[in-house]
């Protein structure tokens, strides 16, 4: 996925606009299983998926609890430390060898003091992952687990291709017993 679709995608910007944001843009790559950001650390950094798959976990005493997956075209954020400049509560692995658009938060809070269309286009960056954040709530309080796994399939069936279902089961809040279980009654 080009920088372009996915700037476009969170709001569209003037050609003029996109490209001094683009001037702060690097590509990266990484390899499976790098940990893109970590807990308890201040983040200073933005990425947007070009291509691969990350989770988005929290380690508790006993085990870890995936709670977001972010695929192609998708921005990869600790919003505590790009909103407030805090540690971050969440560990981003990577589950892919993949390539990013990495961008400097405080480069990008500095063109929103210059410039009102970038200001505009990081309001609804900050706006899309809210309802990111709300919609995963509202499915794991309201939702049986067969119906958030259905939710899965129909919303991002690619998931169950790449991931492994260990993560597929502690992201739906079930063990893996229940994913096999609730698998066999949909096949």
């Amino acid at each position: 996925m080009t920088i372009d679709n996915i700037l476009d995608n969170i709001y569209t910007l003037p050609q003029s606009d996109k490209e001094v944001l683009k001037n702060y843009i690097l590509e990266v790559n990484y390899p499976k299983g790098h940990l893109l950001m970590q807990a308890n650390k201040v983040e200073n950094n933005i990425y947007f998926i070009k291509k691969g798959i990350v989770r988005a976990y929290k380690e508790t005493i006993d085990h870890e609890v995936t709670f977001w997956f972010g695929t192609e075209g998708d921005p990869v954020v600790s919003m505590k430390s790009y909103i407030r400049g805090q540690r971050g509560y969440e560990t981003i692995e990577l589950l892919e060898k993949s390539t990013f658009y990495k961008l400097r938060t405080h480069r990008l809070q500095e063109l929103f003091q210059t410039h009102i269309h970038l200001a505009n286009w990081g309001r609804k960056f900050a706006e899309y992952s809210l309802i990111k954040a709300e919609e995963r709530l509202i499915t794991l309080q309201f939702k049986t687990a067969l119906e958030r796994y259905q939710s899965l399939l129909k919303n991002q069936p690619n998931l169950l291709q790449r991931v492994p279902l260990k993560h597929i089961a502690s992201y739906l809040g079930i063990t893996q017993v229940s994913l096999s279980r609730i698998r066999g009654q949909i096949e």
